[in-house]
């Protein structure tokens, strides 16, 4: 979008939050960048230039404006509506893969080379793969900086940067304030002084979102299938066990009108930016709302549902190959029953956790557990047996790959493959636990009877044809559909 000047130039003369995170506006008079809705007098149009990134901003020498804190921005929707190299790159990028395993890993990952890596990135992002993990370090230091109490080094640690001395210069080229004067003006500003009590050992802060966010079936979805001890719904947040990779985590997740409250216990702090990235992904907080419900209303049919509760999300997983595992033991059951079978997996397989403030317990056993679980003692059909330990199987060996830079089609070729898998368990995985926006579930019952009384077609094949014009946002069409339903998973619990 950044290549559209009239368009850019609107959004900001209109500070039009609606475009946060799409692109960013950096002053060539100020070397300033912000966000399209910046409480500032905006520029004079021939001083503005668009950007496609903060790691574009930075690079190219602008540093983050003080008001509007451009960093803080949600993130583009593009990269959770898209499966090519360059969005599959940024959902790993924003997963900790640069920090982790460096740019040849990232590379390594997506099937290509380095420098095509870097290529494909710095022709559409402005900045190459150590850019933009460099910005997104620099963002977890200022959340934690201006929303923690931990000391400077920790913080250094925490947010993936390799000593103090890089810490420091960078949040300086970055914010043009040294850590210990945006601490300061932080407190003085008490930017969050609404915030709940802080908790020891815990770390609070919001996460934003593009407006309007519909909570119901965000997280009455995640509340009614929770696995005991895994997950729980407790005092108004969502909690829930993360296996992250230096350690364990326990988050609970709020919603408000204007953010979703995050408070973190983590084992190891580097797992910090990882940790965020996986919640923001798991309430489809980049979504951009407004062009989803555009084209759902499109069609009158689907409009009033819209109009009655705009901004519904797709609930995903902080953990691909556990929701599929968890997508066989639901397949012709109910809701209750699944959660029966995924506990008894849990409690058998599944690691040990401390959880103070709740009643978790474990982890979701990862499949290399899951491994070594004899099939007999699986209270479901041989058939339904076979299907579980054939997928636990591909997925401890490494054969099925299901994560953030999974390729969909790839991804759904394979689970079709796979004894037991139809249409309705692969799409289920695709669009929860692989994020595709497009994924429809046309032979689901709920889908199928909301559909009758909303007077479309019934059947899979007639009700596929229909909802072409809904593309590419189907996945939200089967929420929106769904909700319909008097069932558990469409609201809040009380």
């Amino acid at each position: 979008m950044h290549t559209d000047t009239e368009r850019c130039v609107r959004a900001v003369q209109s500070k039009d939050a609606r475009f946060d995170g799409w692109f960013f506006t950096a002053v060539l008079t100020t070397r300033i960048y912000c966000r399209p809705s910046c409480p500032a007098v905006p520029p004079k149009v021939e001083n503005m230039t668009f950007l496609p990134s903060a790691a574009a901003c930075q690079q190219a020498g602008f540093r983050a404006c003080k008001r509007c804190r451009p960093d803080t921005s949600p993130g583009s929707p593009e990269w959770n509506a898209r499966a090519d190299a360059v969005a599959r790159a940024m959902r790993l990028i924003q997963d900790g893969v640069v920090d982790r395993e460096g740019v040849p890993g990232l590379a390594t990952r997506l099937g290509y080379s380095t420098r095509q890596v870097e290529r494909q990135l710095n022709a559409e992002l402005g900045a190459g793969p150590l850019a933009l993990a460099r910005a997104q370090r620099a963002q977890t230091a200022r959340l934690l900086i201006e929303t923690s109490e931990l000391p400077m080094g920790d913080v250094a640690f925490a947010a993936g940067f390799s000593s103090i001395r890089t810490f420091n210069d960078t949040v300086r080229e970055v914010f043009a304030l040294s850590p210990s004067d945006l601490r300061e003006r932080a407190v003085k500003a008490g930017r969050h002084k609404n915030d709940p009590p802080r908790i020891p050992g815990t770390i609070s802060l919001r996460l934003p979102f593009r407006t309007p966010l519909n909570p119901d079936n965000l997280f009455g979805h995640l509340a009614a299938t929770a696995v005991p001890g895994v997950e729980e719904w407790r005092d108004g947040a969502y909690r829930r066990t993360l296996r992250l990779p230096h350690g364990t985590g326990v988050v609970a997740l709020t919603p408000q009108p204007d953010h979703i409250g995050c408070r973190l216990a983590l084992t190891d702090l580097r797992d910090l930016t990882i940790a965020i990235s996986r919640c923001r992904w798991m309430l489809d907080l980049d979504a951009d709302p407004e062009a989803v419900d555009e084209q759902l209303r499109s069609d009158p049919l689907l409009a009033p549902l819209v109009d009655k509760a705009p901004g519904r999300r797709v609930p995903r997983t902080v953990d691909a190959q556990e929701f599929a595992v968890r997508a066989v033991l639901g397949q012709q059951v109910s809701t209750a029953a699944a959660r029966t079978h995924a506990a008894r997996l849990v409690t058998a397989y599944g690691e040990r956790v401390e959880d103070p403030l709740g009643g978790l317990t474990h982890l979701f056993p990862s499949p290399e557990a899951l491994a070594a679980l004899d099939p007999e003692a699986l209270a479901l059909p041989r058939s339904r047996r076979t299907t579980l330990t054939t997928l636990v199987s591909a997925l401890a060996d490494g054969s099925l790959p299901l994560g953030f830079d999974s390729d969909w089609e790839a991804a759904r070729a394979q689970l079709s493959a796979l004894p037991g898998f139809g249409p309705w368990t692969t799409e289920i995985i695709a669009m929860r636990a692989l994020g595709d926006p497009d994924a429809f579930l046309p032979s689901d019952l709920g889908v199928r009877r909301a559909a009758q009384g909303l007077g479309l077609p019934a059947g899979p094949a007639a009700l596929t044809a229909r909802a072409a014009a809904w593309r590419p946002w189907r996945a939200y069409a089967v929420q929106y559909l769904w909700a319909t339903d008097a069932h558990p998973i469409n609201h809040l619990p009380v």
